[in-house]
Parts: C-alpha cells; sequence; structure tokens
C-alpha cells in the first residue's frame, strides 16, 4: 500500500500512529472528564475515532487544558 520510501507517506503513518493512540488514551481516560454528560455513553466512542485520530494535536492541548481548569 504504502513505498516505505515515501517520506509523506511514513508521515501519514506516524500521524496516524499516534493519532490512533491518543484517541485511545482520550476515549479510554479523558472523555469522561471532558464531558460528563457521555458517562457510559460507549456506542458514541467508536463514532469519535476517525475524528481524534485526524485532530489528535488539538484533542491533546484541549484535554490538558480542562484538566488543569479541574484542579
Amino acid at each position: 500500500m504504502f513505498d516505505t520510501y515515501d517520506p509523506i507517506a511514513a508521515g501519514v503513518t506516524i500521524w496516524a500512529g499516534i493519532g490512533l493512540a491518543a484517541a485511545v488514551a482520550f476515549l479510554l481516560f479523558g472523555f469522561d472528564r471532558i464531558d460528563p454528560g457521555a458517562h457510559e455513553a460507549y456506542a458514541v466512542r467508536p463514532l469519535l475515532v476517525p475524528g481524534l485520530v485526524l485532530l489528535w494535536p488539538l484533542v491533546i492541548w484541549r484535554w490538558i487544558i480542562l484538566s488543569k481548569k479541574e484542579r
């Protein structure tokens, strides 16, 4: 699918890998803290994965800001 020597493909793969790890961490540990109304909303979480993978820097930034406000 991707050529290993293509720098764009390598960048997209790294971006998606980091995004997938951030999405899993956010959905397991941060989703209930950010949105208390979504407690036990397990059917919605898989629908959020593509957006979280794509926008992972914003998700992490927002998660950090909101976690600092809770303290």
